[in-house]
């Protein structure tokens, strides 16, 4: 059994006396331990589908199940549950506590969870030990991002989803945390998901999702994805 599992998804939004269909029939799998990259053009319905996947927003109908756990039948309970304990949640803009440490900052994560991983230790292993007691108006752009890295990782997750995790980054400092998250999947076993318009990262993922018009066009397996820091774009 796969550790996700889309079947038939689709997804409408009604806006006033409009319907708008973000997502339709989407279907696919990711196994335990894979790096992911999910990729399509800006509105092809990738962040619908992160969205859906992280527990933030419902499904129309289909139906999504992580770990054998059908979540698209939570209750809202449920559903803060789930975000709660079994996903991680890396964003584009950083949403880091100003007036907080970084080593703060992780640790705020780890004080929900059922079985967090040390805060100072997510720290070390995104290379941020001499920087756990800045604030994050003392760090640069790339620093900050690896403190939401460490943040996510904390909570120990079944699952880390990422939406353009580098968008607000310069070309040298993304490729490193795109690294940092393809390590993350292959030293710790962290399923990884990545949504980006960026093509170039296909190369480095397990499976690549391909979204256009609300739908999956092509899911493909690498056999030999390449590092992240040999990518150019």
């Amino acid at each position: 059994m796969a550790l996700v599992e889309f079947r038939d998804v689709s997804k409408i939004y009604h806006m006033g006396e409009v319907d708008v269909c973000a997502a339709r029939g989407m279907t696919f799998d990711i196994e335990e331990g894979e790096f992911v990259v999910i990729v399509g053009p800006s509105g092809a319905g990738k962040t619908t589908l992160l969205n859906m996947l992280g527990g933030m927003d419902g499904v129309t109908s289909g139906t999504i199940s992580l770990g054998g756990r059908q979540i698209s039948d939570f209750s809202e309970r449920e559903l803060t549950m789930y975000r709660r304990y079994d996903i991680g949640f890396v964003f584009q803009f950083y949403n880091l506590v100003a007036n907080l440490t970084a080593l703060e900052n992780v640790e705020l994560a780890s004080q929900i969870c059922k079985n967090p991983l040390n805060a100072a230790d997510m720290l070390r292993r995104v290379g941020l030990a001499q920087r756990m007691d800045n604030f994050p108006g003392q760090l640069s752009g790339g620093e900050q991002q690896r403190v939401a890295i460490a943040r996510a990782l904390a909570k120990n997750p079944q699952l880390l989803l990422c939406d353009e995790p580098t968008g607000a980054l310069d070309y040298q400092t993304g490729k490193a945390v795109l690294k940092l998250l393809q390590d993350m999947s292959r030293d710790m076993g962290k399923t990884v998901v990545v949504v980006t318009h960026n093509s170039a990262f296909c190369s480095i993922a397990d499976r690549v999702i391909r979204v256009r018009e609300g739908s999956i066009s092509s899911v493909r397996r690498n056999k030999r994805p390449a590092s992240a820091d040999t990518i150019d774009w």
